[in-house]
C-alpha cells in the first residue's frame, strides 16, 4: 500500500504533528469525501505500508522530526512557484523560509526523494511567459543541487474554485504558449542538471524531450526501497494521470495555505471552520467520529513482490 499525505491538503505544512502521531499509533481514519459518514481505518504499519508519498508547499515544520519517519520509505513532492501572496496569500517567505527547507530537506534524505513541482501554471497581466520564465531560472539556480527533475503543470479551471480565482485575471492559454514555456523551462532545467516532466496534461511535449509524470511514482519507489512493487495505475485519477494507486489520508476544505487556485479548498470559510476543529491526538484529521457514522477497516496489504525472478540475480 502506498499512502498519499496528501492530494488534499498540505499535512507536513499544518498537520506534522498529528501526523507522528498517526504513525506512531499505526493507524488513522479518514472519512470518504463523497459520504462523509462513512469513514475507512486505515493500517498505518510499517509491515503494510510500502512508502508515503508527501505533498507540500513548506515541510519546514517535519524537518526536526525527519527521524519519526525512519521506518518508512518516502518521498516528497515539494511546489515551489513564483507567484507572490497576492496568489499564495499565507505561505511563509520563499527565500527566507521555504527554499532553505528545500535545500535542508534534501540534505537530510537525498535529492532523489525530493521532487519539485512547479505548477499550477496560468497567466495574466503580472504573471507572463517571461516572468515564468525568469523566475523558472532564479528557481532552478537555488534548487538545481538540490533535487532531479521538476514537474510542471497548467492550471485547469474547476467550477468548484472559478470564484476563487476570479481576482487574478486569468488569460486562457494556447498550447503554442505552453510548448513556448516548456521549450524555455526544458533548456534552463538542463543548465542546472534538472529535467522537465508534466503532471496529467491532456497534452504531447514529447518532441521537447518532456515525458508525462507519475507522481505517485512505482519507480521512484522501488528506487528507493530497493524492491520491486505490485502496483497498478490509479484507477481513481484521471485518464491522463500516471499515478499508480494510493490511499489518500487527507481531507478537502482543511488546507491553511491560502492558495486561491487549489482545487482542494472550495472555501476559505469552511478550510478555517475544520482547521478549528483539528485536533492533533484524534485519529481523523478534523472533527470526531460521530453516533451516525460508521467505520470500516479498509483491507490493506503490502504490494513489494517477494518472489525472485532470475534476472534480478
Amino acid at each position: 500500500m502506498i499512502i498519499s499525505a496528501s492530494r488534499r491538503t498540505d499535512i507536513p505544512s499544518h498537520y506534522s504533528e498529528w501526523l507522528f502521531n498517526r504513525l506512531k499509533e499505526k493507524y488513522v481514519l479518514v472519512r470518504n469525501p463523497m459520504n462523509p459518514h462513512q469513514i475507512s481505518r486505515i493500517d498505518l504499519s510499517p509491515g503494510v505500508v510500502d512508502a508515503i508519498v508527501f505533498w507540500t508547499k513548506n515541510p519546514a515544520p517535519m524537518l526536526a522530526r525527519l527521524a519519526g519517519l525512519d521506518d518508512y520509505k518516502y518521498y516528497f513532492q515539494f511546489t515551489l512557484s513564483a507567484y507572490g501572496p497576492d496568489t499564495e496569500r499565507n505561505l511563509p517567505s520563499k527565500n527566507k523560509v521555504i527554499i532553505p527547507a528545500f535545500r535542508q530537506l534534501s540534505k537530510e534524505i537525498g535529492k532523489e526523494k525530493v521532487v519539485w513541482r512547479y505548477d499550477p501554471v496560468f497567466f495574466n497581466e503580472r504573471y507572463t511567459l517571461d516572468y515564468h520564465c525568469k523566475y523558472f531560472e532564479i528557481l532552478a539556480s537555488k534548487l538545481g543541487e538540490y533535487t532531479e527533475k521538476c514537474t510542471v503543470s497548467f492550471l485547469d479551471l474547476y467550477r468548484n474554485t472559478e470564484r476563487n480565482v476570479k481576482p487574478l485575471n486569468i488569460k486562457q492559454d494556447t498550447y503554442e504558449i505552453q510548448t513556448e514555456l516548456l521549450e524555455r523551462f526544458v533548456e534552463t532545467a538542463g543548465e542546472y542538471g534538472l529535467y522537465i516532466d508534466t503532471c496529467a496534461e491532456r497534452n504531447d511535449f514529447h518532441k521537447l524531450g518532456v515525458a508525462h509524470a507519475h507522481c505517485i511514482d512505482r519507480e521512484r519507489i522501488e528506487r528507493i526501497g530497493g524492491f520491486k512493487l505490485k502496483a497498478d495505475k490509479d484507477a481513481n485519477q484521471r485518464a491522463e494521470c500516471g499515478c499508480v494507486s494510493s490511499i489518500d489520508i487527507g481531507a478537502y476544505n482543511t488546507c491553511r495555505n491560502g492558495c486561491l487556485y487549489c482545487y482542494a479548498n472550495y472555501s476559505e470559510n469552511t478550510a478555517a471552520k475544520n482547521y478549528r476543529m483539528h485536533n492533533p491526538n484524534a485519529p481523523l484529521l478534523f472533527g470526531e467520529v460521530e453516533d451516525v457514522d460508521v467505520i470500516k477497516e479498509r483491507k490493506v496489504k503490502s504490494l513489494i513482490e517477494n518472489q525472485m525472478n532470475i534476472f534480478d540475480l
